[in-house]
């Protein structure tokens, strides 16, 4: 009799990892976490790789977007970084770095736009704390591998 119940219980928590485990990855599919801020009324937005872990843990807020964002109508959220110079006619131009989420993509990674007003360069990640500076894209470094290897395999 012991057996038997032992075995039932192995069969039912085998049933148990195999619906949980699924929706763990689902969750991370679905939430995201972005820095969140305004150099406009935060200076530590204008670059948060300035400061320690700890200390930007404590200055640059962090949202989970799914829940920081009314829903926008069934988009997936990602992070996204403005940068923009804001031109003024009686005084001097200044920049001003938005960080945040997003959620109608764009055809490219990162690109440009000119209001007028101002100039903006506009980059959108899908990885976790990811808008916090310009970096290279995977791709782009995967390419520049291949490019610096062929360089080296011809010159020798």
């Amino acid at each position: 009799m012991q057996s038997v119940l032992t075995s039932k219980m192995a069969l039912n928590s085998k049933w148990i990892y195999l619906i949980l485990l699924p929706m763990y990855f689902f969750s991370e599919v679905w939430c995201i976490r972005c820095y969140y801020c305004n150099s406009a009324n935060n200076t530590a937005c204008l670059d948060v790789n300035l400061y320690s872990e700890e200390i930007r843990s404590r200055i640059v807020p962090i949202v989970t977007c799914e829940t920081a964002i009314p829903s926008p109508g069934g988009y997936n959220f990602f992070c996204r970084k403005i940068v923009q110079t804001i031109f003024h006619s009686n005084r001097q131009s200044d920049v001003r770095v938005t960080r945040g989420c997003g959620w109608i993509r764009h055809d490219y990674p990162c690109y440009r736009e000119d209001n007028g007003d101002h100039l903006g360069t506009v980059c959108q990640c899908f990885d976790d704390y990811c808008n916090t500076s310009d970096r290279v894209e995977p791709a782009s470094m995967a390419g520049l591998f291949f490019l610096f290897a062929a360089v080296l395999y011809v010159w020798h």
